[in-house]
């Protein structure tokens, strides 16, 4: 009985497995870059700025001026930092720490601020 060869067999298209190089893969194009993470850092050194001259002056229903927030505050911010003043604001007023007198700058710090800081 002859052996009959196998389909596609062809000694002379036989490679040995040792010296066959693997395929070249395309280089993949890389993932759409996720959003960067937002720094909280500089929110986060802006509420602390407040916090510290609110401990300073620690009694319910203190008053900070505009003039104090611009020296005290603004001032002293670097360009981060007075990106996220807004911001940093915003969180001080809801987390019920100060308000914001209708002028939008003097601010003031609540009973709940009071006891936080004392």
């Amino acid at each position: 009985m002859k052996a009959t060869p196998k389909k596609n067999q062809n000694p002379a298209n036989r490679t040995s497995k040792s010296s066959a190089k693997p395929a070249m893969r395309a280089p993949q194009k890389n993932a759409p870059l996720k959003k960067p993470l937002k720094d909280v850092a500089p929110k986060n050194e802006v509420k602390e700025m407040f916090m510290n001259w609110f401990k300073k002056h620690n009694q319910i229903g203190q008053i900070m001026s505009k003039q104090e927030v611009v020296r005290e505050i603004i001032k002293k911010l670097d360009a981060k930092q007075e990106k996220a003043l807004e911001a940093a604001m915003r969180e001080l007023v809801k987390s019920g720490i100060i308000e914001v007198q209708e002028d939008g700058v003097t601010l003031v710090l609540t009973a709940q601020g009071a006891e936080l800081l004392g």
